[in-house]
C-alpha cells in the first residue's frame, strides 16, 4: 500500500478540496496511482442516484482510481451545516468506528497515494463524544494542513497545528491557499507562518477565480510526501 494522508483546514472555507485535487493531480503527473475519500460531507444535492456532494465529486474526478460514490463519500448529509447537527436531523448514526470501517475498506484498493479529506477543521464534532480528528488518529495517518490565507489565519493555523501535534498526529506539511485576494500584508503573514509551522510548506496557491486541479498542481510540491 502507498502513503495515506489526512487533509484538514484552518476552517470550513480554507480550500481543502481545491488543494486536495491539486495534490492528486500533481501525483498523477508523476505517474502515481491515487485515491481520495471524503468520509463525511454536509451540503449535498439530491440526484436520481441519491445525495451527491460537489467536493466528493471533484475528488472522484481528480483521482486516478475509480470507486463507487458510496465508497468515496459514505456519509452524505443534505444541509450545509455542522455535520453532527445535520446527522441528528437526518436520523443518521455517525460514529468514529463507522468512518474508520468505511475508510479502511476503501483503502484496501492498491494505490500509491491516498488522501482523506476531513470536514471543516480539525475539531469538527461527529457526535457528542467524538471528533473528525479521531479519524486521522485511528487510521494512523499524518496530516496535511490547508491554511486559508486571510486576516486571522496565523492564530487559526497555529492553534490547529498545536491540536494536531497534541493528538499525536504527525504534521506532514501545509499549504497556503489565498482565499482573500485583498488580504493585507499577505507576504508578511506568509513568512510568519513559514517560520512558525514546524513542517514543510508544500506550496503557496494564489487567489484563483476558477481553480482547476491542474492549475493548483502547478503551485504544489509533493516531494516531501513521497
Amino acid at each position: 500500500m502507498g502513503k495515506t494522508y489526512f487533509v484538514t483546514g484552518t476552517d470550513t472555507d480554507a480550500g481543502k478540496t481545491v488543494v486536495t485535487c491539486g495534490l492528486l493531480e500533481a501525483a498523477r503527473l508523476t505517474g502515481l496511482t491515487t485515491l481520495a475519500l471524503k468520509p463525511v460531507s454536509a451540503g449535498c444535492q439530491h440526484s436520481e442516484n441519491g445525495l451527491r456532494n460537489d467536493d466528493a465529486l471533484a475528488l472522484m474526478e481528480a483521482m486516478t482510481l475509480t470507486l463507487p460514490y458510496e465508497q468515496v463519500n459514505p456519509l452524505a448529509l443534505a444541509p450545509a451545516i455542522a455535520p453532527h447537527i445535520a446527522a441528528q436531523e437526518a436520523g443518521v448514526r455517525m460514529t468514529l468506528d463507522r468512518l474508520v470501517g468505511y475508510s479502511r475498506g476503501a483503502l484496501m484498493q492498491k494505490n500509491d497515494l491516498a488522501l482523506i479529506e476531513g470536514a471543516g477543521g480539525w475539531r469538527v464534532p461527529l457526535n457528542s463524544r467524538e471528533m473528525i480528528s479521531g479519524l486521522a488518529k485511528a487510521l494512523n495517518t499524518p496530516a496535511i494542513l490547508v491554511v486559508g490565507m486571510k486576516l486571522g489565519c496565523i492564530s487559526h493555523a497555529l492553534l490547529t497545528v498545536e491540536a494536531i501535534l497534541r493528538d499525536g498526529v504527525r504534521l506532514a506539511g501545509w499549504v497556503a491557499n489565498q482565499v482573500d485576494p485583498d488580504m493585507s500584508r499577505y507576504d508578511d503573514n506568509l513568512e510568519t507562518l513559514k517560520s512558525l509551522i514546524p513542517a514543510p510548506c508544500l506550496g503557496v496557491v494564489p487567489f484563483l477565480e476558477e481553480a482547476s486541479a491542474s492549475q493548483v498542481a502547478g503551485y504544489l510540491d509533493i516531494s516531501p510526501l513521497a
